[in-house]
């Protein structure tokens, strides 16, 4: 007989495994992160730099001063004009669910606060909240944050990141592109400044609108910036991109972008960037 067998040895001890939510594996170097730390470092890899996508709450604390958001227009809701649905769901009912996992303000949260010490009117697409797609709601804030950045005469800052038009609200989602530029035309007029932050990622009808018309326009690194994916614009020119395309560093390079700063400069860079209004 042998000297082993299956039903003799160690006790056999249940499986542990790792919670969820205590660690996490960076998407560029594979390093093993601790979750308390990456928070700590503003959800930037320790490692090699990269850059996790942050919650719209966590950049609202990082850039604005301590008790100065204010925020408006939460109560508007998106409507249903062309009663859309698909596999038998409701565009109603998406939108409810969103608004219960994420909270109230639809994929986009405009508030006044100060930024170093200087008021501003700044505006955060909320990726969390239906990939931060803009319908008549985001539209409408965005177009209104504009108007009190005229009237305060304060600097307007919107922080982008978001799939693009809405598509369950159809044609009177990309009339939102008409209407947010011709709102931030009206800044131009009234020689107010708009600075315009890309983060990843920034695509679609925002990137081809408003996203892209700042007096200063800055981007977080290696994030995603263009109108149509890689993938489509490779099966329509039938030709491979070069490497880096639509991300931060070679948008730089071709004159699109200003300047590409990172997350734990970003605060600072804003404030010294802001023009005076007078």
């Amino acid at each position: 007989m042998a000297w082993w067998s299956r039903t003799q040895g160690l006790a056999a001890e249940p499986k542990k495994s790792v919670p969820k939510g205590i660690w996490i594996k960076c998407e560029r170097c594979a390093a093993t992160l601790y979750e308390v730390d990456l928070d700590a470092n503003l959800r930037v890899c320790a490692s090699c730099s990269h850059h996790f996508r942050m919650s719209t709450q966590g950049r609202i604390d990082m850039i604005v001063d301590d008790g100065t958001w204010q925020e408006h227009d939460e109560q508007l809701v998106s409507d249903d004009p062309l009663g859309f649905k698909v596999d038998g769901k409701r565009y109603v009912d998406q939108v409810k669910g969103a608004t219960r996992k994420v909270g109230p303000g639809d994929a986009y949260r405009a508030g006044t606060a100060a930024v170093g010490g200087i008021p501003v009117e700044a505006g955060f697409f909320q990726f969390e909240f239906m990939g931060g797609s803009m319908g008549s709601v985001v539209g409408e804030k965005i177009a209104r944050q504009f108007e009190r950045a005229v009237g305060s005469r304060r600097p307007a800052i919107m922080f982008c990141a978001s799939g693009g038009a809405r598509m369950q609200e159809g044609v009177l989602s990309l009339m939102q592109m008409a209407k947010t530029s011709a709102a931030r035309s009206r800044l131009r007029e009234a020689k107010v400044p708009y600075i315009s932050v890309l983060l990843h990622p920034t695509t679609g009808g925002v990137a081809a609108s408003v996203a892209m018309l700042g007096d200063i326009i800055i981007a977080e690194p290696d994030a995603l910036i263009g109108f149509a994916g890689p993938r489509v614009i490779e099966q329509t020119i039938r030709q491979q991109l070069p490497p880096g395309f639509q991300r931060s560093e070679f948008l730089l390079e071709h004159g699109m972008v200003d300047m590409v700063v990172s997350r734990k400069d970003l605060k600072h860079t804003i404030y010294v960037e802001i023009p005076a209004t007078d």
